[in-house]
């Protein structure tokens, strides 16, 4: 058995991070979120791995290559527009001649999530598997309404609230019949001018195939959408992941709880750790700061004397400079933070953090959210930043500026002030 893995999308909402890369490829505790994906195939026993790829498609051919470093062989194909989930998978159709396991890249799941569709699968007489999850809002997923036997009958995508069949949403974790490239071909477009493959699904349950549900726990399913999400998938992986301290640990710095340390990372004297956190190879930590539960700091990550960084995703080769203050936010590669930069993640009226999204100003749903930042960012001393604010890649911003809104990619934002010098009278 082969398995497909979806990964041509541009990740539009998670902007500006995936500015300058795709989804696929964002890192969280040190492994792309590809990687989880494929970690959970080969985890089921299938090493023959189809990457459907175009966005950005030669970050993700020359991060994963052929698979021999992961133990996989792997090839690619690319879709030639984005035309949905359906018209993704109809891409694989050429390179698959039996049974498959289809899976969206750019969700998290437990490692256990493609074994458990594939050995309900093989039970019988069965037209496909998908995994599903309990959510608390259906509204924003596609959901599926069963019969009394308990098989998959239809799935209605996002339906309105209120109106939805059930609160088991679609995983993205699929075990297929070589018939559901057929079905694909005989689909409309959806409203989004897309072909869904959930529209495929629900045509095979209603010519009586056979479709299951496979339920996974709801800890272990994540849905990356937005980019405060990336908080709380980061720390999903860090409460999943095999803790060890390898690297350099001077006297007088404190670790506590869950914390990875590097092979070739230095924590300075006078660090304080509070785990769960990880930090990568080359990272550079202290001396005299606080990284607080839920940080994921990445290579060569510097953090400077006097620095405070709480529940944040710092990208690889970024520089938190002395004395300055990070919380609940997300920056990319290569940043330069000015000595006593901040991020302020509580609104002053202590209500829920909004974000542009798209255009649409959207709720977070979170009382705590700090800034977000595309890679190549560089802050002037003492500058700050509102909730919710997103930066651009490649923007400047001057010393002393409070940043209330956000600014776009390849910018420099400068405060302007009246300077007034009079001569003292002797």
């Amino acid at each position: 058995m082969k398995a497909v893995l979806l990964a041509a999308g541009e990740g539009v909402r998670l902007l500006p991070i995936t500015a300058t890369r795709p989804k696929h490829l964002i890192k969280l505790c040190g492994k792309p979120i590809l990687q989880y994906s494929l970690e959970a195939v080969k985890n089921a026993g299938i090493t023959e791995v189809l990457i459907v790829v175009k966005y950005m498609e030669d970050k993700i051919r020359e991060y994963f290559g052929d698979g021999a470093k992961f133990g996989l062989h792997i090839t690619y194909v690319k879709q030639s527009q984005l035309g949905g989930t359906g018209d993704a998978a109809l891409v694989a159709e050429p390179y698959i001649d039996g049974d498959f396991v289809l899976v969206y890249g750019d969700l998290l799941f437990s490692g256990d999530a493609v074994e458990k569709a594939v050995k309900l699968y093989k039970r019988g007489e069965t037209a496909a598997v998908m995994d599903v999850v309990h959510v608390d809002k259906p509204e924003h997923y596609g959901i599926i309404e069963q019969d009394k036997q308990g098989r998959v009958k239809r799935i209605v995508e996002k339906p309105k609230q209120g109106t939805a069949p059930s609160n088991l949403a679609n995983a993205g974790v699929y075990v297929f019949e070589h018939e559901v490239f057929e079905k694909i071909k005989r689909i409309k477009q959806s409203e989004r001018k897309e072909l869904e493959l959930t529209d495929a699904v629900s045509m095979l349950a209603s010519e009586g195939k056979t479709v299951l549900p496979a339920e996974l726990p709801k800890p272990d399913w994540f849905d990356v959408g937005r980019p405060w999400d990336l908080l709380e998938a980061n720390v999903w992986a860090l409460k999943r992941l095999e803790h060890r301290v390898l690297g350099t640990v001077e006297p007088g710095a404190h670790l506590f709880g869950p914390v990875t340390v590097a092979e070739t990372a230095r924590i300075r004297s006078g660090a304080y750790i509070e785990g769960p956190v990880f930090i990568d190879e080359g990272a550079d930590v202290g001396p005299n700061c606080f990284i607080r539960a839920g940080t994921s700091l990445g290579r060569n990550v510097r953090v400077g004397n006097a620095c405070e960084v709480k529940n944040s995703v710092i990208m690889d080769g970024t520089h938190i400079g002395h004395l300055s203050y990070v919380g609940d936010s997300v920056f990319g590669e290569k940043c330069n933070l000015g000595a006593g930069t901040v991020t302020a993640n509580l609104r002053f009226d202590d209500g829920i953090v909004k974000m542009m999204i798209k255009d649409q100003v959207v709720s977070s749903g979170r009382r705590k959210l700090g800034a977000i930042f595309g890679d190549n960012v560089k802050t002037g001393i003492k500058s700050l930043f509102m909730p919710g604010v997103k930066v651009g890649a490649n923007t400047w911003v001057g010393a002393n500026l409070m940043v209330e809104k956000d600014l776009p990619a390849n910018a420099v934002a400068l405060l302007k002030q009246n300077c007034e010098i009079h001569l003292k009278k002797t």
